[in-house]
Order: structure tokens, then sequence, then C-alpha cells
């Protein structure tokens, strides 16, 4: 077993030892390679240790406490989406759905509640799916919380968007 063992230690060395030969080619520039050339005579060349760095495992954040003004978030991942962030969103009767990702799924008693223009609109709804109705062309805003009763458990980043809606006299 042992000498089995030596020679899959060498084997596997082999390209760590392998050197570089310095030579002149035929026509008569200095050439390098991992093999000496056969017919020429070459020269082994001395290389200074490779540098090496041993990884390290990276250092885990500090934990911040906890305080008033810093709460914990409930969720990881809260914000609306289905909206267009580079054009205007189309709704002719100004009526279109806007999606909640949120990480973990919503637990418990909690409940999504749409904010549009800093102001709650509609009913509050377990589902992430969420309609808007009739709502004016031009520029608005809208997030979504997560409430528990009357608290408000966590609030999306505010996500600015246009509605254009075709006018018909």
């Amino acid at each position: 077993m042992r000498p089995l063992l030596m020679l899959m230690l060498l084997a596997s060395a082999a390209p760590a030892m392998a050197g570089i030969y310095k030579y002149i080619d035929a026509q008569g520039n200095t050439a390098y390679s991992n093999q000496p050339p056969d017919g020429v005579v070459a020269q082994p060349v001395e290389l200074p240790p490779l540098n090496s760095v041993e990884s390290q495992a990276p250092a885990a954040p500090p934990i911040a406490p906890v305080t008033e003004e810093q709460p914990r978030s409930a969720y990881e991942v809260l914000e609306v989406t289905n909206l267009p962030s580079s054009e205007a969103l189309r709704a002719n009767n100004g009526t279109f759905t806007v999606g909640v990702l949120i990480k973990p799924r919503l637990q418990g008693p909690h409940l999504f509640r749409l904010l549009l223009d800093d102001q709650p609109y509609g009913q509050p709804s377990n589902v992430p799916s969420l309609q808007l109705v009739n709502i004016d062309r031009g520029t608005h805003s809208l997030a979504v919380q997560v409430i528990s009763g009357d608290s408000i458990v966590q609030q999306s980043p505010t996500v600015t968007f246009t509605v254009q809606r075709v006018h018909t006299p």
C-alpha cells in the first residue's frame, strides 16, 4: 500500500516540479519552454518560489443590538413588483395589478396594505397580488406595508411610476 501511495503523491507533484528551460532557437532568438528541445543546449531557469496566500474564512459581520431606532425586520425581502421602471404604465381605465415579493412568506395575522401617494389604499389583504382601480394619469408613488392590526410591522421601499391613460372626449 505504501509504494502505491508514494507513486500517487509523486504523480500529483510532477506538474508542480516541471521546469522552465532557456535556449537559443534556430533564428538566434532567446526562447523559453517547459521541455528542453531536442538537439539544442538548454539551460534550466531557476524561478523564485510562488507567492501564496492562505484563504481565510470571511469574518462574520458584527451583530448590531436591536434598539428603538433600529427595529429588526420581520421579512428579509419586501417589495412591490410588476411596475415598469423605465416607461409609463399603460392603463387606459386606470386599473392595474401589482405584486408583492416577500421572503419569508407572510406570517400569521399579518396583512398587506398598499400606500398610494403616501396614503393607505384599498382593504388590507393576505394575497400578494393587489389591484388598483381608476388611478389618475400622472406620476404616483407606491409602497406596501405589512400590518398587524393597527401596527405597521414593515414597509417596502417606495416605487415611483407614471400612469398613462388615453383621454377620450
